[in-house]
């Protein structure tokens, strides 16, 4: 079983692996395909729930989510995303928030999105026993405010994310997911830290790699610029329900044996 340890450990070592999940036949094949982090991500908003933002997903949704997932896998270390207003408000409800995912969903971990008011929280989460991955660069709950643009573009924008995630660091984090940041900006963040570093359209000079499932499956509408495609699940989906109506329709399914 990959332990948030063995992340911590990978720095600068063999490239981790991070793959978002959201159920457990996804996360049965993941596990068994060898990545080493599932990220019950709060990306199933946009990835397979139908909203526009993760916005609208609660701690419920989460919760659930990340049961499956951890329900399915034996080896790979399962990070669950703390969802929009489950954490900022009050420290104690974040507290609780964060415990309820690890003790009864079952995940080995929490993600934060960053910001100067999660260092103190990052600190109590983990002095409690409750590991914990930054992320810091675009952090979508703050659609709102910062848009969907990339981060990080200008000297002093760049020096205050590395700044926050040498905060996060301090306050124990195991691991930061720099989301769509420049790749140099990328590199000397991962250059400035102990701890691995996992991109997201932020070039290769990070640890390890991070892609939303339905977007590495082809399963998603669209795709941001900086994911990959690897593979067209939905044609093979769409050709079995073809065939599955096609043989009803045409009485051949079912069988009379």
């Amino acid at each position: 079983m990959t332990s948030v340890q063995d992340i911590r450990e990978r720095t600068g070592d063999d490239p981790i692996t991070m793959l978002t999940a959201y159920d457990t036949p996804t996360a049965r094949l993941a596990d068994e395909a060898g990545i080493d982090v599932l990220l019950v991500g709060d990306s199933m908003g946009n990835a397979v729930m139908g909203y526009d933002s993760t916005l609208p997903v609660t701690m419920d949704d989460v919760a659930s989510r990340t049961g499956a997932v951890a329900r399915g896998v034996e080896d790979a270390l399962v990070v669950a995303d703390m969802p929009f207003l489950s954490y900022g408000a009050d420290e104690a409800d974040a507290v609780e928030n964060a415990g309820r995912l690890i003790r009864d969903a079952g995940a080995d971990a929490v993600k934060l999105e960053c910001g100067p008011h999660t260092v103190g929280l990052t600190e109590r989460l983990v002095n409690l026993g409750i590991p914990v991955m930054a992320h810091v660069g675009l952090t979508p709950q703050r659609v709102n405010q910062l848009g969907l643009e990339q981060q990080g573009a200008t000297a002093e924008a760049a020096a205050e994310i590395e700044s926050l995630a040498e905060a996060h660091q301090t306050a124990g984090a195991f691991s930061v997911v720099l989301e769509h940041v420049p790749d140099d900006v990328a590199a000397d963040i991962t250059d400035a830290l102990s701890m691995p570093t996992i991109g997201i359209g932020a070039g290769d000079a990070t640890d390890g790699q991070v892609l939303v499932i339905t977007d590495v499956l082809g399963l998603s509408e669209d795709v941001p610029p900086f994911a990959e495609q690897f593979g067209d699940v939905a044609a093979e989906m769409r050709s079995a329900m073809e065939a599955y109506r096609d043989a009803v329709e045409e009485g051949s399914f079912p069988r009379d044996d």
